[in-house]
């Protein structure tokens, strides 16, 4: 027997009202639907994955979001940037003798009236906003990650000219078309209309600083409604990709009657009016690294005499736009590939923090901004922090839980694993501090040091572990970021930009995304060799720390991954005393 044909793109909530009606005919009592699935799930997963119908899911965006239609299929891909908490809704109750469901939706489709068999249940709000510093090549991938296509949109067109011409046409629905239920549905569906006018539109963009986005990013903020997941699965600053059904903002507005209004609790969602921050209702969700966000990932094994070759090329580029500075290019690299890989209470191991110094005003215009250039070109969230003495008097680099609007207000340092982040001290001006800039100074320091960012509750402060890749640019040693290395610029030539095709860049970036995540290890007589050597370097100079030979392990560890390979070699821990040996002499 041949099942039913749903229409998963445009009416997923058929498939979901359907599955629902399947399993109550069962005899499943429906208070047990609580916090798991009746089988819906199964059959997008089966639709996305198996079938291969995620290519067919339009991607939520600024230019998507003018087109898309109420209850069809979305993705959005963002960064939680707050938990506003749960909330209650009727998932379950009797219309008549017949039961309904409201999960995966605002408003009801039917009367719920004073019914006593209503089931009250419950769902996690999550409010997403685009990855900070989010590269504008990660951006480039619409049509790959399923944006609207011409005949996409016209046939979104032509479903609303038709939809607005006569509220009695039913949408084209092929698992239950003659179902008086599934009738009634389409008819209540009045608003399927395209989910924001040019002037809705517009209020998404009016309204983009006060909810803390960035117009310029190819996603808009969103409230995503989870259902059926643990908690632990998901985290502050985490980057997911969610489908799910997106809802119409026209409903919840004009409805009086919504669930969230229904006196079980206060609505958490008051600060996030609709008409600005789209909702979407989850059916599945994937959490996203930085690999995730490269154009053409290539499923290859990163192996050595392809790694070596692509690192040799990366590292004169760098090598060119930084003046012919070899020893500094080389310290860039293995910045570039460093991760918090472990934490030993609050030491973040792995961590390579870099202060080129050396730097002027008219340096950094030259060097500086390749530099900038470059880095955004080859990573996937880059910010730029020009520090002055307004800027940090000023700026509210922590987040604060603010609890009239029950939201955390983003600050700067709310960003997500894996970034990069830039800091210019070399605007930096003889000034006053105030205690907003102190404070700001000292929040600075604990990211470069702990790998931590302090997040204020008002009541009570919390550190929340991050993994951010720190570069300072400054005169001389900055006083207020101790960077794990101390490299002297010192360029022979002009800053050089070489010509680059797509293809290398997407190489690099594969490289930079890929190596990092190498498991690595010391071999029991390698490690005798770097012990040895270690205790000597110590004897010789009484003046290093732990903080130094720790840095030294790092150094080890990162020249092996810049080649490809899992376990340090003799030659790479000669690399890198060398190259600390060319350090140590500019320094003097």
């Amino acid at each position: 027997m041949v099942g039913p044909q749903y229409d998963f793109l445009s009416n997923p909530l058929g498939a979901v009202r359907s599955t629902f009606d399947t399993a109550i005919a069962a005899g499943t009592d429906p208070s047990s639907f609580e916090g798991r699935d009746w089988g819906a799930i199964p059959l997008f997963r089966r639709f996305l994955f198996d079938q291969s119908g995620i290519s067919q899911v339009p991607l939520l965006t600024p230019t998507s979001i003018r087109f898309l239609r109420p209850h069809t299929l979305v993705r959005y891909r963002g960064m939680i940037q707050d938990m506003p908490g749960n909330e209650f809704y009727v998932g379950a109750y009797k219309d008549g003798s017949v039961w309904r469901t409201n999960k995966f939706m605002d408003v009801s489709q039917y009367p719920i009236g004073s019914s006593a068999d209503a089931r009250i249940w419950e769902r996690r709000l999550l409010y997403c906003v685009p990855v900070p510093g989010l590269s504008p090549w990660t951006e480039v991938s619409a049509e790959e990650f399923g944006n609207l296509s011409m005949d996409w949109m016209s046939d979104s067109r032509e479903k609303r000219r038709r939809d607005e011409e006569s509220s009695d046409t039913p949408v084209s629905c092929d698992e239950v078309q003659d179902s008086p239920n599934t009738k009634r549905m389409r008819e209540g569906e009045h608003s399927s209309t395209a989910l924001h006018s040019s002037g809705a539109a517009t209020d998404i963009a009016s309204s983009a600083t006060r909810l803390g986005y960035d117009i310029g990013s190819n996603s808009p903020p969103c409230l995503v409604k989870i259902y059926d997941s643990p908690e632990s699965e998901m985290k502050l600053n985490d980057i997911f990709e969610f489908v799910g059904i997106l809802t119409s903002p026209e409903l919840q507005e004009d409805n009086e009657d919504s669930d969230l209004s229904n006196g079980f609790s206060e609505d958490p969602l008051r600060h996030f009016p609709p008409n600005q921050v789209p909702r979407l209702h989850c059916f599945i969700h994937r959490k996203l690294g930085i690999q995730d966000f490269l154009q053409n990932n290539p499923t290859v094994e990163p192996k050595l005499d392809l790694v070596k070759g692509i690192r040799e090329a990366l590292l004169r580029h760098l090598t060119a736009i930084l003046g012919n500075d070899g020893v500094t290019s080389h310290f860039m690299l293995l910045h570039l590939l460093s991760k918090v890989h472990a934490r030993d209470n609050d030491l973040a191991v792995g961590k390579l923090s870099l202060n080129l110094t050396c730097f002027k005003k008219e340096t950094v215009s030259v060097f500086g901004k390749q530099l900038t250039y470059v880095l955004k070109n080859l990573l996937p969230f880059t910010f730029c922090i020009p520090l002055t003495v307004e800027y940090l008097n000023t700026v509210s680099l922590a987040p604060k839980k603010n609890y009239d609007t029950n939201r955390l207000e983003t600050g700067v340092l709310q960003l997500a694993e894996g970034s990069h982040l830039i800091v210019d001290e070399t605007k930096l001006d003889a000034g006053t501090l105030n205690s907003v800039g102190v404070e700001n100074c000292r929040l600075l320091k604990n990211l470069m040091e702990m790998q931590q960012v302090e997040y204020d509750f008002k009541y009570y402060k919390m550190e929340m572990k991050t993994d951010t890749q720190l570069l300072i640019l400054s005169e001389g040693k900055s006083n207020i970021l101790p960077a794990d290395v101390i490299v002297p610029f010192q360029p022979s030539s002009n800053s050089c930009s070489e010509a680059v095709t797509a293809e290398v860049l997407e190489a690099w970036r594969w490289y930079l995304a890929t190596v990092r995540q190498l498991p690595h290890s010391i071999e029991q007589e390698m490690q005798k060799e770097v012990e040895r050597d270690l205790v000597a370097a110590r004897q010789e100079d009484r003046s290093l720390g732990t903080q130094d030979l720790s840095r030294l392990l790092t150094m080890g560890r990162l020249m092996s991954l810049s080649y490809g390979e899992t376990s340090l070699s003799l030659e790479h821990w000669q690399m890198v005393k060398e190259l600390e040996r060319l350090r140590r002499q500019r320094l003097q």
